[in-house]
């Protein structure tokens, strides 16, 4: 059992425990199922608290202006590890920050009370053909409905959904679940990010009391928070690409072949393509968490960081590819899975129109430095 360490240090906590947060992810790759001994680590490390405010014990890594690189560190280094349990902690991170934005303060002190008591938080709002409807009112209002592709689907217990009521826009619930959850892995399995342990969840018949919705009707998709968000999957990712590109150069190198001036080049390529998505991803944490940004900047420089580092995992996957060659589509060989895992982080929804937005928002202006003050 560790004790709880600073923002700062959690990286090197995690960083220290790679060998096992490796083992477990290839484990998890072969057989499925949840990563136990990864939250078990960051549990007992304080990190699923500390992205709670300093005045309910966390350490605002994520929910306060100063701990917004803190977070990028710990999350970029999660990804380098394992990204499935990146996934995961990104989930319970964004559910919190959501709840801090939009909740009550009794809301806030309810979720710190439930991850000091073990719950892990989630973000569950892709629907299927039976989407999540919010039945009644007050207290006897109910759920209806199923979410799909929802990480830690058997696992998790505090997941924030979307609910639709009868009138108005979607709202946010946190679900409160437990053994007898109606939930199933996904159909079919994924080809990547299979320590997900991503499945289904139908909510048909739950009970839902005033305490677990938060906020106001349509806060979920309230700007510039609805796009902001995604820079903490841009960080995750990040960790991948970083994983990829030492891959590349250990292999190489161990194969003799890290002279060659055509695997040189790979090399290369790959590092700018890295150092390329770490600018934006850090440019993405500083503004998304700044708090004194125009809301369309704070979206659309997302937006442009969300698909640069898109075009960097897939350009990193296709040298590694090359570099590599036949050796890398190895099961034995550990860059085969973290190519999948990566090429599935990278499928977000609606990439184009993402880029497109983004793109006319700064057509007429120029994108804002976050190391300056405005």
């Amino acid at each position: 059992m560790f004790d709880a360490v600073p923002a700062t240090a959690l990286v090197e906590v995690v960083a220290g425990h790679f060998d096992a947060l490796d083992a477990e992810a290839a484990r998890l790759d072969r057989d499925g199922g949840f990563p136990d001994e990864g939250f078990g680590l960051l549990r007992a490390a304080g990190a699923l608290l500390a992205p709670l405010p300093r005045h309910v014990g966390g350490q605002g890594i994520g929910t306060e202006p100063a701990g917004g690189l803190a977070l990028l560190s710990l999350l970029r280094t999660i990804g380098r590890a394992s990204l499935s349990l990146g996934r995961l902690y990104e989930g319970h991170v964004n559910a919190l920050k959501l709840i801090v934005h939009y909740g009550t303060d009794a809301q806030v002190a309810t979720a710190a009370d439930d991850v000091r008591d073990g719950h892990v938080f989630g973000i569950w709002v892709t629907e299927g053909p039976d989407p999540v409807r919010l039945i009644g009112t007050g207290a006897t209002s109910h759920l209806a409905g199923e979410k799909l592709f929802a990480s830690g689907a058997c696992v998790l217990t505090r997941p924030l959904i979307t609910a639709q009521p009868a009138d108005g826009p979607p709202r946010m619930v946190v679900a409160r679940l437990g053994s007898d959850r109606n939930a199933s892995p996904t159909v079919g399995g994924l080809t990547g990010m299979r320590g997900a342990a991503t499945g289904r969840c139908d909510f048909t018949g739950m009970p839902i009391v005033p305490e677990q919705r938060v906020g106001a009707p349509g806060d979920y998709l309230r700007q510039p928070e609805f796009s902001a968000g995604a820079w903490r999957g841009i960080a995750v990712a990040l960790g991948g690409i970083d994983r990829l590109v030492d891959t590349i150069r250990d292999q190489l190198a161990r194969r003799g072949r890290a002279g060659n001036p055509h695997q040189a080049v790979r090399i290369g390529e790959a590092l700018i393509a890295r150092e390329t998505a770490s600018m934006w991803a850090r440019r993405a944490a500083l503004l998304a968490e700044g708090g004194m940004f125009e809301p369309g900047d704070v979206a659309a420089t997302v937006n442009l960081a969300r698909i640069a580092c898109e075009q960097a995992g897939l350009t990193v996957i296709q040298l590694t590819q090359r570099a590599l060659g036949l050796q890398g589509f190895l099961q034995t060989n550990q860059a085969e899975r973290v190519m999948r895992d990566l090429a599935t982080y990278l499928r977000q929804p609606a990439p184009d129109e993402t880029l497109v937005e983004a793109a006319m928002w700064f057509t007429g202006r120029d994108l804002p430095d976050p190391e300056r003050r405005p």
